[in-house]
């Protein structure tokens, strides 16, 4: 999963230009997370996620929005040369400083917001940097905390949309209490195990702005054995690996 190109069934990822390349973490994002008529992707990258979610999604508008200045570029050539052009955005911009064009009406009422909002976000807190400066920029919470992330949903999330992402299974604890302090609340958790033998590595995580009544919490393998997919794992992806 480290080459500088990306074969999918309906689209190619170069990401040449990229500190992240195409991994589980956004594969999974974007095949498991709901979407909407308006949906952002926040620290796009590769535009791997808005992609998937334009795939899954036909009729919806997809703004992927990226602060790597290169990264960006490399989205937008992605999006460029895809089956999903006309659908997807790329914008080149911090999650502090963003407002899409629909959300600002010209009485400066609050117009129509983001129904589905999808993050795979940088989650590192306190850890060894890499001294490469972009791969920290995009794996360390530095540029983005928890609490400037959870501030954005909560400023461009509708009253009845979504917020899905996907973090290390030992930081759920975190976000979830960040997501309380900005009145989003989890209704799904799906803890993903790379073995049926093995503790869960990632947590795919959905808010919502109302209370719900419970949470669907499951626990699912992405494979078997060392060489073998799960079903789970098999169905969620079959439209997107070759």
């Amino acid at each position: 999963m480290k080459s500088d190109t990306f074969h999918f069934q309906q689209f190619t990822i170069y990401q040449d230009r990229c500190a992240m390349k195409v991994g589980t973490d956004g594969v999974l994002l974007g095949a498991w997370a709901k979407g909407g008529k308006h949906i952002l992707d926040i620290g796009t990258g590769t535009g791997l996620i808005a992609l998937m979610m334009a795939q899954r999604y036909p009729h919806a508008e997809v703004v992927g929005i990226e602060i790597d200045a290169e990264a960006c570029q490399q989205a937008m050539e992605n999006v460029s040369q895809s089956p999903f052009h006309r659908q997807v955005h790329i914008v080149h911009t911090p999650l502090q400083r963003f407002l899409p064009p629909f959300l600002t009406l010209s009485d400066g009422a609050t117009g129509e917001c983001f129904d589905s909002i999808v993050s795979n976000p940088p989650y590192f807190i306190n850890s060894l940097k890499n001294p490469d400066s972009k791969r920290t920029m995009a794996r360390h919470a530095d540029t983005l905390s928890p609490c400037d992330l959870f501030d954005g949903v909560n400023r461009l999330l509708a009253m009845d949309g979504t917020f899905s992402i996907i973090i290390p299974s030992d930081r759920v604890n975190d976000y979830l209490t960040e997501g309380y302090l900005h009145h989003l609340y989890p209704f799904s958790k799906c803890y993903v195990k790379t073995l049926p033998n093995k503790q869960p590595k990632r947590c795919l995580l959905s808010f919502q702005k109302q209370r719900p009544t419970n949470i669907d919490e499951t626990v699912v393998n992405m494979m078997e054995s060392p060489t073998e997919r799960s079903e789970w794992y098999k169905k969620l992806t079959e439209d997107y690996y070759l």
